[in-house]
């Protein structure tokens, strides 16, 4: 019965040992639970502050997005403008690329008839020249003429 008694003791004092750490382990838990609990009882009145202030970002996004649809329909007679100003400046542009392209064409036309004519042309515009020359002396004759006869 000594050994037994001795046993028992032994065992009394594990579970003691135990029993006081399990005590630790249960006190520490207990207060994680109680920094839970502030933590939970604080969590409605912040919920509470967070949905205000997202209440008043949608009302102040709604009024942006009113003012923003307010001033683009100010701003729309504009862009028609804008628009029909571009589909002007583009018929204009493309009436003056035919026309160039036509005065291409007729340019074209008029060097091949110079090709063709040759020196003729230089030729007959000295020719012209030489006759108004011819002309004009023969009238100045006539007008020295005429002045030493008064």
């Amino acid at each position: 019965m000594d050994w037994l008694g001795i046993g028992v003791f032994i065992i009394g004092i594990a579970f003691a040992i135990v029993s006081i750490f399990l005590i630790k382990a249960l006190n520490n838990l207990a207060n994680v639970l109680k920094g839970v609990t502030k933590t939970v009882d604080q969590l409605p009145g912040q919920l509470d502050s967070v949905m205000s202030e997202t209440s008043n970002v949608l009302h102040n996004s709604n009024d942006t997005l009113a003012d923003v649809n307010e001033k683009i329909r100010a701003l729309s007679p504009l862009f028609y403008i804008v628009g029909d100003i571009g589909e002007s400046s583009r018929k204009l542009t493309s009436s003056l690329v035919d026309m160039t392209y036509s005065m291409k064409s007729t340019t074209r036309e008029g060097e091949q008839r110079v090709s063709e004519e040759g020196w003729r042309g230089i030729y007959g515009a000295l020719a012209l020249t030489y006759y108004f020359v011819q002309k004009r002396s023969a009238l100045k004759t006539v007008q020295m003429k005429s002045q030493t006869n008064e």
